[in-house]
Parts: C-alpha cells; structure tokens; sequence
C-alpha cells in the first residue's frame, strides 16, 4: 500500500469510468476514502465511491491529510488545485469522448432533463478534449504526480490484464484476482 503521506486519486472526465476503477482498487485491498452520501443507483449500480468534501477542493483542502495512505475520487478539472504538500499516485482514467456523452444524456434523461443535442455535445467534446490536453500536460509538468493512464474499453475487454497494469503501478500490493472479479461488463451500456 502506499504510505500516509502519499494520496491516491482516481480521475477523469464525469462518465469515464472513475467508479469502476475506485471499486477494483478497493477490491484489491487499496483503502479508499468515501462517505457513502451519494447512493447507487440506475445511473452506477454499484455506487459511486465518493467523498462530498472532494467538490469544495478549490477553496477547502483542510480533508486532503484524510486521504493520506487512500484512494479518493477528484474529477479532472479539481486536479490542479492539489497542493505540492502532498506526493500524489494518480490512477487517470480515459473513454471514449461518445461514449461519455452518451452516458450523460442517459443520465440526465433519467432525471427528466432534455440532453442538448448534437451540436451541443460537438461542442461539449470540443471542450473536452481541450482540458483532457491541458490537464494531462499539467500532469507531467508537475512532478509530485506519479500518472498511471487506464483506458476504460480495455479495463471491460481484459480485466484480468488491466488489473496487473494498475497493480504493478501500486508496486505489486494489490489482489490482482480480486480487482479484476469486480469489473462487471454486463455494466458497459454506452458503447461506441
């Protein structure tokens, strides 16, 4: 496991998979930091392994010597309001632009929101691919993060090589088996 003094953090665009890769590492005997406020449900059967504290990054960090030694989930665009104080082992996880927007209009439809349409969504991943640019170039400008990138198709097309790609990352620490047990495929509704 990593120490105290180390945090992990699964990131990504909303959709992306953050969850699946918060519940293999958790599977695996990585301890995670979550409050369990925000239940599963049609949108992520299997939860969503959040911490609510997570949202007020930019101007609350007082939580962060919490996360010590654990996993926690902070969406890509709070990333750079990590402070330096803290080394940071960075689990990145990327899926196809389509198919995240895909998901997103699912997920507000089920709340009775109208999605935008095409044209929005053009634009949405315009933006999209312009902070997943920008945020990756930060990542390997700043050298207390160690980035480990994970491409969600592959994860459900290979659990089991996945899992030895994000377990050799945390240094061989991690139940392999387990990990890969707990992608489910049957999860994978919004392919592209």
């Amino acid at each position: 496991m990593v120490g105290t003094d180390t945090i992990v953090v699964v990131s990504g665009l909303p959709r992306s998979g953050t969850s699946m890769m918060m519940q293999m590492l958790e599977a695996g005997g990585q301890p995670v930091l979550t409050d369990g406020l925000r239940a599963a449900d049609e949108d992520n059967l299997k939860g969503y392994l959040e911490y609510e504290k997570v949202k007020a990054l930019k101007s609350d960090r007082s939580w962060l010597p919490e996360a010590g030694g654990k996993a926690v989930k902070i969406i890509s665009e709070l990333l750079k309001y990590l402070p330096d104080t803290f080394a940071y082992r960075v689990v990145f996880v990327r899926r196809a632009l389509e198919e995240v927007l895909a998901s997103q209009d699912r997920m507000l439809v089920r709340r009775g929101v109208q999605p935008g349409g095409q044209a929005e969504n053009a634009e949405i991943a315009r933006v999209f691919r312009r902070h997943l640019r920008e945020t990756e170039a930060w990542l390997s400008g700043h050298p207390g993060f160690r980035t480990l990138y994970a491409e969600h198709r592959r994860i459900l097309a290979d659990p089991a090589r996945e899992a030895a790609r994000v377990n050799a990352f945390f240094d061989d620490c991690l139940d392999e088996a387990a990990m890969a047990a707990s992608v489910d495929t049957s999860l994978y509704r919004q392919r592209r």
